[in-house]
This record gives C-alpha cells, structure tokens and sequence, in this order.
C-alpha cells in the first residue's frame, strides 16, 4: 500500500511532513523519545498520590522537564485513560505542553481495528480538529497492514506519522510476529516491507516508522530494518536494552533510530533538572552512535 506525501500543513503549528519534522528535531535535540508512563508505582516513587491530582503533578512536571529538550515525547494513554475524562483531560494539557515545548508528540496507543472503527481512532489522533491530536501515534498490524489504511491515509493527509507494530520488546510478541506466513516471509518481515512501501513517495524520512525494541535478539535473516522511516525502540533502559544493543541491532540504519526511554528518564524525578539532565545523557550517548 503506497501512501502519498501529505501536502497540507495541519493546523498551522507544523510545516512539513512528520518524517521531515522528525529527521529535524532529532539532529537539533538528539535522538531520543522520552517516555511519560505515570503508573502507579511511579507516582508512588515520586511520593505523589495515585489518583487525578497525583497523575497530573507527575504528568506535567515531566512534560515540562523534557519536552523543551528531547526530540519527541511519547506519552502512554492507558496511564491517562485509567482515570477515565479527567485522566484524558490532563493528557491533553500535556499534550498541548509538550507541543508548545518544541518536542514533537508519540502518542502510544497502540491502536488496531477495522473499516470506520480504524477512521474513527485515525480522526480522534490524527485530524488537527481533534481536541487530542498528536504529531503521531503507534498502531498494531495484526488486524492485516491492509487494516491500517485509513490511519495511514489521515497521518500523511494532515502531515502526522504512524508507528506500526513489528518486533516488539516483549517475549511473547515473538509468537506472532516472528511466525512465517503462506509467501514464506515472518510477519514482522511482511509488516515492514509494507512500511517500505508507504514511504515509496518520500524525499526525506518517510512518515510511516516501525516500533522495533532493544530487547529482540536479532531482527532476523529475512527481515530489512530500512523502511525509510523512522524506527522507534523502546525496552532503553529498565528493560534491559542498552546502547550497545541499539549498535549491534539497528547497524546500519542507526540514523533512523528513534530510542524511547521511559522508566530510566523518570526514575530521575521529580525535580525538574534531574529529569532534564537524564534525558539530555541519554539523548547524547545515542547520538554518538550515529557518529
């Protein structure tokens, strides 16, 4: 499925495609994701409430921390959802924060479904008319990568991205996505080739990235990690994923390597410059990789 180069400019706030904006923000700011993951164990860590007050301390603090000096910022929904519309109202502001910051927004929601449904989260993340639109958002394949059609089509119609699903960190992820199917290939072989086809169009990085984690073993002998997007890897850091597992994987294509921290840049909170001061070693030690 080749997806045309979005030409609009979104809602005035951005210019460019996701991709280029991307490729942009990560030379400027190094390339680093940080993650804003407020569960309840972290909240405890900062000695904050698990309730709506406590989410929003954690959430904002760390927004406004990292978002004026990391490339992106990937909030986890399910964190901010758990406490149901104020949880979603604080994710906005946050939001609306990290953007204002200069950091552009991963919202990690990990969406998959089909037809009108797939439209309707694509419309709630994707259009800038929405109250809760973000730079981009991570999507499952698993539906069929034919599934995800209307959230690529919104992404690259308002110059947003989308991150699919291919070889994720956790082990169990291995039982589907390293499973062969009928033409030969593994899943995860097939969902990327599928992503290299989406950014076909591109001139710059292309829009459309894989969500590929520090933590697999080897991408595998039938897999290409270039898609001509970006690749997002989380499991830096609490996971186990190391810098030297980002070299030893990603070779190659280390200039297209987004990593996504989240426990070991918030594990520095709650003050402010602890938390800036993570980010800022991290982004850099990822840097000089790229060389």
């Amino acid at each position: 499925m080749r997806v045309p180069t979005g030409s609009t400019t979104g809602d005035g706030s951005t210019t460019g495609t996701f991709g280029a904006r991307l490729r942009a923000a990560m030379d400027a700011r190094g390339p680093l994701c940080a993650g804003i993951d407020p569960h309840a164990g972290l909240l405890t860590a900062w000695d904050l409430p698990d309730s709506v007050d406590g989410l929003e301390r954690f959430a904002l603090t760390a927004a406004e921390a990292l978002a004026p000096v990391v490339a992106a910022v990937k909030p986890q929904s399910a964190f901010f959802e758990r406490f149901g519309a104020r949880g979603i109202a604080v994710l906005e502001e946050v939001v609306r924060t990290c953007r204002d910051a200069g950091a552009l927004v991963v919202l990690d929601v990990k969406r998959g479904d089909i037809g009108s449904t797939a439209q309707g989260y694509a419309d709630a993340y994707l259009d800038p008319s929405s109250p809760i639109a973000v730079d981009a958002i991570t999507a499952s394949p698993f539906l069929g990568f034919g599934s995800l059609a209307p959230m690529l089509e919104t992404a690259a119609k308002h110059d947003r991205g989308v991150f699919v699903l291919a070889l994720t960190s956790n082990p169990e992820g291995a039982q589907v996505q390293r499973a062969t199917g009928p033409d030969g290939r593994s899943v995860a072989a097939a969902v990327l080739d599928a992503l290299r086809e989406a950014n076909a169009t591109a001139t710059s990085l292309g829009s459309f990235g894989a969500v590929v984690g520090a933590t697999i073993d080897m991408p595998g002998d039938d897999v290409d990690l270039d898609v001509g997007g970006p690749l997002l890897v989380p499991g830096i850091g609490a996971q186990g994923g190391t810098a030297d597992d980002v070299r030893r994987i990603f070779a190659g294509v280390l200039d297209k390597v987004l990593p996504s921290s989240s426990r070991e840049v918030l594990g520095a909170g709650p003050d402010q410059a602890s938390l800036r001061a993570a980010a800022e070693r991290a982004a850099a030690e990822f840097a000089a990789l790229v060389g």
